[in-house]
């Protein structure tokens, strides 16, 4: 587990660190503990240092300050962070989680940065943050997010079934539009198009989760 000693970081206490890499679905099988506890410390870390940056750095409102921290405090940006420095290879899951999903990765991350916190202080934590995310904020990057992953967890435990239909195609060769459809037990969710039916299903997708997401569905 090398990824925090290519940032010039050292945890003494290693067992912590495996906490932190550990999904509950591991310790629901095998007992000991998880990263729940890490993951909310981590949290909070997280944000105070992007907010410490974006204030130093623009000349923004609150308003405005607050939505540009929450692009890249996001589930779909801490999982990048993850897979940057690292991470994913050593999270240890239960056999009820068989992937790392964006969730779990972006939880992960959240979890390690409490470690480097109660080990190392908020000064290295924080430097350590903005080595990783300060890059993505100068280059406003744009994180994807997969809603259909997000879809998919949000059904699952409910045992419905989730299918997406096209529903449409037109336009020329060069230049098709699909429209599909999201439906969960038959019923639609939720409606998208786009110039690929990747893209399509993602856009129903985000559509019927953004709906479920306000109990609007």
């Amino acid at each position: 587990m090398n990824f925090l000693k290519n940032y010039g970081i050292k945890i003494k206490n290693e067992d912590l660190l495996k906490v932190a890499l550990t999904h509950p679905s591991y310790t629901n099988e095998h007992g000991g503990e998880n990263y729940e506890r890490l993951e909310y410390l981590g949290d909070a870390v997280l944000e105070l240092a992007v907010s410490e940056y974006l204030f130093a750095n623009r000349d923004l409102s609150e308003g405005d300050m607050t939505s540009l921290r929450s692009r890249f405090v996001c589930e779909a940006a801490n999982y990048e962070y993850a897979n940057k420095i690292g991470i994913i290879p050593f999270i240890k899951l239960g056999n009820g989680q068989l992937t790392v999903n964006d969730t779990i990765g972006a939880d992960v991350f959240e979890a390690v940065l409490g470690v480097v916190f109660l080990e190392c202080g908020y000064e290295v934590t924080k430097k350590f943050i903005l080595k990783v995310v300060a890059p993505y904020i100068e280059s406003d990057y744009k994180f994807y997010t997969n809603y259909k992953s997000l879809l998919q967890e949000m059904i699952q435990t409910s045992k419905k079934s989730l299918e997406y239909v096209e529903i449409s195609e037109s336009g020329p060769a060069h230049d098709k539009t699909f429209t599909f459809e999201v439906r969960v037990d038959g019923i639609i969710y939720g409606r998208g198009t786009g110039h690929s039916k990747k893209e399509a299903e993602q856009e129903a997708a985000k559509d019927a989760y953004m709906k479920a997401a306000s109990g609007k569905e």
